[in-house]
């Protein structure tokens, strides 16, 4: 195979997949845990559906290693993911949202989590879609609840 081809082949798999999300960070005054456990209570009182909640850093311990505190939680809500999956199927690959809260190298702790209009630019989900402004919304009140 010619290397044209094959150079040719690269970058059309890649236009197909979606860009890097944007990622948001928000500061957080709290512990890991203790950030964690006041996203949790935001999410669950918002009306959402917590799915799971990984402690990164329990785990890396579980298996020998050391890791700053890292904990992820995946949420959401049928009514805001549902409506991207109807645009494009693929959304399921992205949804539900994830948000993680970890201790950098300077004892501060982030919330983070990819902006919903960026993560899923690259299907056929409209950008002007009420739901992603939705997502957007409820992703900056709840990590913004957390962090304080």
């Amino acid at each position: 195979m010619k290397p044209s081809l094959i150079l040719a082949g690269a970058f059309a798999l890649m236009s197909a997949l979606p860009a890097a999300a944007e990622l948001i960070k928000v500061p957080s005054q709290k512990p890991v845990a203790e950030t964690m456990d006041t996203l949790q209570a935001a999410v669950e009182g918002a009306g959402a559906t917590v799915f799971a909640r990984v402690d990164h850093a329990a785990g890396a311990q579980k298996a020998g290693l050391e890791l700053d505190g890292a904990q992820l939680l995946i949420f959401g809500n049928p009514k805001l993911g549902t409506p991207a999956m109807q645009a494009d199927i693929r959304a399921g690959l992205y949804l539900p949202l994830k948000v993680l809260a970890y201790e950098d190298a300077d004892g501060q702790v982030w919330l983070t989590y990819e902006d919903p209009a960026e993560m899923l630019s690259g299907l056929d989900v409209p950008a002007d879609a009420g739901f992603l402004a939705k997502m957007q919304g409820a992703l900056g009140k709840l990590t913004a609840a957390a962090a304080q």
